[in-house]
């Protein structure tokens, strides 16, 4: 992940080698890392005489896995993780640094710093530091929620989020039948938007290997379900991998082209349907500035953005984001709901979409699409029990509602 390469992909190239034991441990044991960094350097940096910046890379990181088991695994005992850490020492960097690791990490609970002392910090600096969240996010946090719901924000992306399954073709009601009769524990997900299961594999579940769910967080799901493409339509889905809306999508539409940029990514998005037995839909890799489709039904827009909903699943994601990355993203998506808005015939339905949390990828961006469109109205569905905004968008925010944060907003074309 440090070369560049997404967690996800990561933990995949990594870890496929390794016993489910070895392997689930391995997972927790590095997005703990990226989860704690900040807090985990701070009790770090008081034991390194020259510093961490000129710590060797690679020490750097096991000091910080076996600072993590240290001082936030309960379960792993002292003496466990100096051992493991020297020993992964010897072999990754070489003897000579073996010493120092084992001084440094034997006295890291000892000299620890406690995570109550604020002092004099100010609030935004102190909760950027302990939750290891960029500071500049923080404060907008802090302007927009206020304190105690950022806290809640903050909390929650530094938890393990839950694996949530949504049924391929039949109802809820019947993949949560077979999964009591496998004993496998459930329950609902908030907004009834899919199951919450206790497995942490989905290839253990039952229904897996034949198609009969795929996972998705629910926030995911409600974006499509308040989408409403109605049934039958012929569907562009302009940046559709992994695929998850797309099989939502597949499931009542006539038709839906899947097109994503990326052409590593298409094949994941190609077995998913293949797995899940989607006969409505079909992968492109296609540019959605150039969209590969004339006028359809229905677009779904699901634009590249900063991702600030979604720290939980993705704890990388908070490594990369800047402050000054928003005003481009937010132009790309000008340009990208600009191309798209092309191929909705008159009276079709464009549904824009992130998983960000900020005003300038959400609503802001909807208002000003509008103003160059005035063929282009919002369009919400009446009657829905989801989580709307005064403009009738889809807003969910994890603090509130207990899943990834999404925005949506649902337009047609007049004519």
């Amino acid at each position: 992940m440090r070369r560049g390469i997404p967690f996800d992909a990561a933990l995949d190239q990594g870890l496929a080698a390794l016993p489910d034991i070895d392997r689930g441990l391995a997972h927790e044991l590095a997005a703990g890392v990226l989860r704690h960094s900040d807090r985990l350097d701070d009790a770090l940096i008081p034991l390194l005489k020259r510093g961490l910046d000129a710590t060797d890379p690679v020490v750097r990181d096991i000091l910080r896995l076996g600072a993590y088991q240290l001082l936030r695994l309960e379960r792993v005992p002292r003496h466990a993780a100096v051992a493991t850490a020297v020993e992964l020492t010897r072999e990754a960097v070489g003897d000579h640094a073996t010493g120092f690791v084992n001084a440094v990490l034997r006295r890291v609970t000892a000299e620890a710093p406690s995570t109550d002392a604020v002092g004099e910090i100010a609030v935004a600096a102190s909760l950027a530091r302990e939750s290891s969240h960029p500071e500049w996010l923080v404060n907008r946090w802090l302007t927009r929620f206020g304190e105690a719901e950022t806290r809640a924000l903050l909390e929650w992306n530094n938890q393990h989020p839950p694996l949530v399954v949504q049924p391929s073709d039949g109802s809820m009601d019947a993949l949560a039948s077979r999964f009591d009769q496998a004993g496998v524990r459930h329950f609902r997900a908030p907004y009834g938007a899919g199951l919450v299961v206790e497995e942490t594999h989905p290839d253990r579940l039952p229904g897996f290997l034949d198609g009969t769910f795929f996972v998705q967080d629910p926030a995911q799901a409600l974006v499509v379900r308040f989408a409403g493409i109605p049934e039958g339509a012929t569907v562009y889905d302009a940046c559709a991998a992994p695929g998850g809306k797309t099989m939502a999508l597949a499931r009542t539409a006539g038709a839906v082209v899947a097109g994503d940029a990326a052409r590593r990514r298409v094949p994941r998005l190609r077995e998913n349907l293949a797995r899940t037995g989607s006969r409505r839909a079909w992968p492109v890799v296609a540019d959605a500035f150039h969209p590969p489709v004339r006028e359809v039904d229905a677009v779904l827009l699901d634009a590249p953005c900063l991702g600030t909903g979604t720290f939980s699943r993705h704890p990388d994601a908070r490594l990369r984001v800047r402050a000054d990355a928003l005003a481009r993203i937010v132009t790309e998506q000008e340009r990208l709901l600009d191309a798209v808005a092309t191929r909705v015939r008159p009276g079709g339905m464009l549904c824009y979409a992130t998983c960000s949390l900020e005003i300038e990828e959400d609503g802001a961006q909807v208002d000003a699409f509008l103003m160059r469109h005035p063929e282009f109205r919002r369009a919400p569905i009446d009657g829905l029990d989801l989580p709307l905004t005064a403009e009738g968008d889809l807003l969910i925010l994890p603090q509130r509602h207990g899943m990834d944060g999404a925005f949506a907003a649902r337009m047609v074309r007049e004519g």
